[in-house]
């Protein structure tokens, strides 16, 4: 099959612009790629999101704002795992998107990985951060 793509899909409820500029904030090859807010006609907040994409190191992200509050959010059995190409990096992206979120695992060396560490962030998006080998 061809023109199939699997791309993760974040939803807020308010805040998708202040998180994804938080995310641009913190990798290297980052932008966003296309963004289509709600004007005042709605249905949503005027100037929230309706629909954005952003790239993060070369991977894609989708992410609104829902004008509809959900009885469910973000949960670590769904994360963004990050190969970080050293430890400078791992230690700056943990500090950072642990800042105001929830360790899940501490930095440290676990049988799988050298250094290692799982957070949530200050909205609720769960991260998987290892040092490659």
């Amino acid at each position: 099959m061809t023109g199939q793509k699997i791309t993760t899909f974040l939803m807020f409820e308010g805040g998708a612009e202040e998180a994804m500029n938080f995310y641009l904030s913190l990798f290297d090859d980052a932008e966003v790629v296309a963004i289509t807010r709600y004007g005042a006609e709605g249905p949503g907040p005027e100037g929230s999101v309706m629909h954005a994409t952003f790239a993060l190191a070369g991977q894609q992200i989708m992410c609104s704002d829902s004008f509809v509050h959900h009885e469910f959010s973000f949960t670590p059995s769904v994360s963004l795992f990050v190969d970080c190409a050293d430890e400078a990096e791992l230690e700056r992206l943990y500090a950072a998107l642990s800042e105001k979120g929830a360790v899940l695992m501490p930095l440290g060396e676990y049988g799988f990985s050298r250094k290692f560490g799982w957070v949530n962030d200050r909205y609720g998006v769960s991260w998987q951060l290892n040092l490659a080998a």
